[in-house]
Formats: C-alpha cells, structure tokens, sequence
C-alpha cells in the first residue's frame, strides 16, 4: 500500500525506509564483515575485497528475496545466498567466506540500526526545525492575551506565547532524549548463532572491533541477540515523540474550530478542502499528527511485548519487529515532519482570542476579582461572595462586573477602578512571560550546544 505515503511519509523517509535500502543496509554489514575478517587476519584480503566489491554491485530484486524468505524465516538467508552465488561467479574461493562466522540476526539486527541512525538524523533536522519554528512563535505572542481552557471549558486568561511555549518544551526534551538515545541504540549485533562468536575460534572480539569501526557503531560489551531493551527504547522514544506531537496538533485543531477561530493552518492550492462543502478549511497537518498519535501507542506496545525472547535467539517476537519498528518509524518521523513544515505558516487571530475571552461576559476573571477580594477579608467570604456573583451573572446572562459594581458586599473592598483593572486580561497573566523566556533560552542553549 502506496497510496498514502504522501500524506503520512515523505520522500526522504521512504528512501530510507525502501525495500532497496533494507536490502543494502544488509550488504554493508557483509562488506564490513568481510573487511573486518580481513584485519583480523580471519579471511585473505583478496577474498574480502571481492565480497565487498560485490556488495556494492550485486543487484538485488526484493520481490525474489521476499519470496525465498518466506520459506527460510528471514530475509538474511536468500540475501547470503544470492551474494555468495554472485562472489562465486568472480571468484569462487572468496565465495566460501561471505558471511564468515555471523548469524542472519547479526545482518538483519545492525541493518536495522543503520536505516535507524539515517532516521534519527532526519528525526533531529526535524525537531531542531520545529523547535526554531516555535521558538520564534512564542516569543511574537509573549503577551498575545487567549483564553486558557481546563475540562474544554473557559477557564483563566493565559497568553499564545506560553501555549506554544509549553509546546516547545516538549520538543526540546525530545530533542534531548534523542542525544542521549544515539549511544545506546546504536550498537553493533554481531554474536554468531548463540552469541558466543565461536565459529572465530580467538578472533571475535577482534572482528568486532574492526566491524563496529567500519560501520561507525559502538562496541557492546556482549553480543544482544534476544535483549531488546535498546530496540524497545528507541519504540517508546517514538511514542513518546508521537504523543507530544498529537498534544501539538490536538491544541491546534480545537482552535482552529469555527465556533473558536483562534487559529487556521496555512493556506494553500487544493489543500484542506472539502469534496461538497467549498467553505472548509480541514486542518489536514493537524489530521496525520494526530493519526500517528493514535496509532503509535498500539505499535509501541507490540514491541515492548516482543521483549522477553526466548533463549538466545527468540522465535516469533523477533519477527514481530520487522514490520512494526518500520511501520512506527514512518508515522513518528512524518508526523514530525508535516507538522515541521505547517508551523511556520500557521495563521495566528489575536483579535479573534481577544473576543473569545470577553465571550465569557467576565466570567473569566472571577478567581482574579475573587484573589484580590481575599487579600482584603480573606479567601473563604471572598470566594463565597464570587461564587454568588457568578451565578447572579449566569442566570440573568449578565456582566460579571456589572454585578459586582452593584453588590453592596464590595464597597470599602473593591472600587469601580479596581475592578476595571482585575478586568483586564494583561492583568492576571501571572509568570507566562518569564515562563516563555525560560522556556526559549533553553531552547537557543541547547541549539548552541550541538
């Protein structure tokens, strides 16, 4: 299924991601095999610079691979089969060495990191991109006055500024797990068919070494074949990504609701329409984001299950890695990626937020009138006064501070002109500035930091 890659994924994504580019991720791993084998005074140098000479011109047709795979268990064993044939035609001594020593976990598992580590990059571009996006966003509407909204109802005013300011506080944090995730995950699996390597009699350590530099991956201090805690990291890295991402795309598309109209996405040819209704503008960045939150909990989840393996090679929960690691990179990364590039267009109505908070006729400024009112005769007549107040304005649909002006309970506490003030929305913002300042500087830092 194709149809949707455009929507879901993106170009760059899916080269990675690519049957091809799975395929050739397996043949740097026997190149570097190979070449490791060779410096290791393990195989002739002749030998491994005809395997690697062939990695790098076999051709491959993932149709025929899959089709044998499916009778081998993976995709490892017609792949050596196929690279060994093609060694054999150029010289048949240096065929008898292709994958020399190693397991098809071994080609499968450090493929997989390698497509990994190209994700991650474009993960980091992304979220480094929408962080400066953000950044600028809330320092514009540092004291942009909105409605903030507790239970989807009217609450208290707030201001834009600290709405995206929390928003970038998420990314950044992502963009810290993601530099401490790369050491972990990025390791080499290389441990023959048990882990133990004894197929290189004294030379596996030794090969390990050569190979990890090759492939420019860390040395783990044992092999890992059926411990995934590094593997499982990264899906709930992903998760936790995604998550953050739907709370952007959840905030924004609630605003963006007819009724609020606080915000739209970008505007552009053919994009948000509907097919009956040509007034609509569908928040169509907003609609992937929050298609991947919902489906990458359930990936997630199918792989922290996979953890516990049998023994030392597992047999079922392995496999269900293969399609659903791909699957969750594809929807965490594009997600990140479409919502990077709606954010710089998106269509902020400040006056639009303004009337929203008058929408509430005061209601909205209770707490404040009733915080200020409690400095005066203490915080429980004050909140029972306000609460009257309150219901006084909803019943007869009133101004909250109409009523108050008139309620005798007030006088020698509160004047017209205190009340004029407690009123005013850029009044009762709290610490949201300094909030959004915080939140900024550390961003910039940790961009400086890189």
């Amino acid at each position: 299924m194709t149809l949707f890659d455009d929507l879901f994924s993106y170009d760059a994504l899916e080269q990675v991601l690519s049957e091809h580019a799975q395929l050739h991720a397996m043949l740097r791993f026997e190149a570097a095999l190979s070449i490791a084998e060779a410096r290791a005074a393990v195989i002739p140098e002749k030998a491994a610079n005809a395997i690697a000479r062939q990695c790098q011109t076999i051709s491959l047709d993932p149709k025929a691979i899959s089709k044998q795979a499916a009778l081998s268990g993976n995709l490892a064993i017609p792949l050596v089969k196929a690279l060994t044939e093609s060694v054999s035609q150029q010289d048949k001594d240096a065929a008898r060495f292709v994958h020399w020593g190693a397991t098809s976990q071994d080609a499968i598992d450090t493929a997989f990191l390698l497509q990994a580590r190209e994700i991650l990059s474009l993960i980091d571009s992304d979220l480094a991109r929408l962080a400066d996006s953000l950044a600028l966003l809330a320092e514009h509407h540092i004291d942009t006055p909105c409605v903030a909204r507790t239970w989807m109802q009217q609450a208290l005013p707030t201001t834009f500024g600290v709405i995206v300011a929390g928003w970038l506080d998420g990314i950044h944090r992502h963009r810290t797990r993601i530099r401490e995730l790369r050491p972990r995950l990025l390791v080499l699996q290389f441990g023959g068919a048990v882990g133990t390597l004894a197929a290189l009699r004294d030379k596996g350590p030794t090969v390990a070494k050569h190979l990890a530099a090759e492939l420019q991956l860390s040395l783990p201090t044992i092999p890992w074949h059926t411990h995934r805690d590094r593997i499982a990291e990264l899906a709930t890295f992903l998760g936790l990504l995604t998550g953050t991402l739907g709370k952007i795309a959840r905030d924004i598309s609630l605003r963006t609701q007819t009724e609020i109209a606080e915000l739209s996405e970008p505007v552009t040819e053919g994009r948000g329409g509907s097919s009956t209704m040509p007034h609509k503008r569908n928040p169509v960045t907003c609609a992937v984001v929050l298609a991947a939150a919902t489906r990458a909990p359930g990936l997630v989840s199918a792989v922290l299950a996979a953890m516990p393996q049998e023994y030392e090679r597992g047999l079922g929960a392995w496999q269900a890695e293969w399609e659903t690691l791909p699957d969750l990179l594809r929807i965490s990364a594009g997600a990140l990626h479409h919502l990077a590039e709606m954010l710089p267009g998106l269509e902020v109505n400040p006056e639009r937020m303004r009337q929203n908070i008058e929408n509430s006729k005061g209601l909205i400024f209770a707490e404040a009138v009733s915080m200020a009112l409690a400095d005066r005769m203490g915080k429980m007549p004050a909140h029972l006064i306000m609460e009257a107040a309150s219901k006084q304005a909803l019943a007869g649909n009133r101004h909250l501070k109409d009523v108050l002006l008139s309620e005798p309970k007030l006088r020698g506490h509160l004047t017209a002109a205190d009340l004029e003030s407690l009123f005013d929305p850029r009044n009762y913002l709290g610490s949201a500035a300094e909030f959004v300042r915080n939140v900024v500087n550390a961003a910039r830092s940790f961009k400086q930091s890189d």
